[in-house]
């Protein structure tokens, strides 16, 4: 099964010893309890749906001083979410075709580029279609997908 979502822990201590937890829609805090469920070092995670889930239920009690016995067991199946969650690799494959490749080190450059895929294209020289086909051809991820796991190694790099 491949994951479609990704959660980035980077282990920065907050106030009270709380870890930073970041999601594409979601940021949140780790309560120092359920510190020692996420790996020692940033790293990459892969999120289920119901992992997500249970985290935008949950951010939804952070002012509460006391769980109800219904929320502590969305809390425990939450932990063994997180127990079970994959890390994935920090690899990114770089394409060996000079036009793609052009493109992908100019993201690497400036990873905060917003330009589309077919701005980049254009900037390229190719059309929208043959610069999405080769960026899945040559490094297995689509132009988004290559883009985004860019900009997380990054931001691991600037965290560390």
């Amino acid at each position: 099964m491949q994951v479609q979502r990704r959660g980035l822990d980077t282990a920065g201590r907050k106030a009270q010893g709380q870890r930073q937890w970041h999601h594409a829609r979601l940021g949140g805090l780790i309560a120092p309890s359920l510190q020692d469920l996420l790996p020692r070092v940033p790293c990459v995670m892969g999120t289920s749906p119901l992992m997500r889930s249970l985290v935008q239920r949950a951010v939804a009690w952070a002012e509460q001083d006391q769980l109800q016995p219904e929320q502590e067991r969305i809390l425990a199946v939450l932990q063994d979410e997180i127990r079970s969650a994959p890390q994935e690799p920090l690899h990114l494959p770089m394409p060996t075709d000079r036009r793609l490749l052009r493109v992908a080190e100019a993201i690497l450059r400036q990873p905060q580029d917003t330009r589309t895929l077919a701005q980049w294209a254009d900037w390229a020289g190719l059309s929208a279609q043959t610069l999405g086909r080769l960026c899945q051809q040559e490094t297995g991820c689509s132009f988004a997908q290559w883009r985004q796991q860019a900009r997380l190694i990054h931001a691991l790099e600037r965290l560390a």
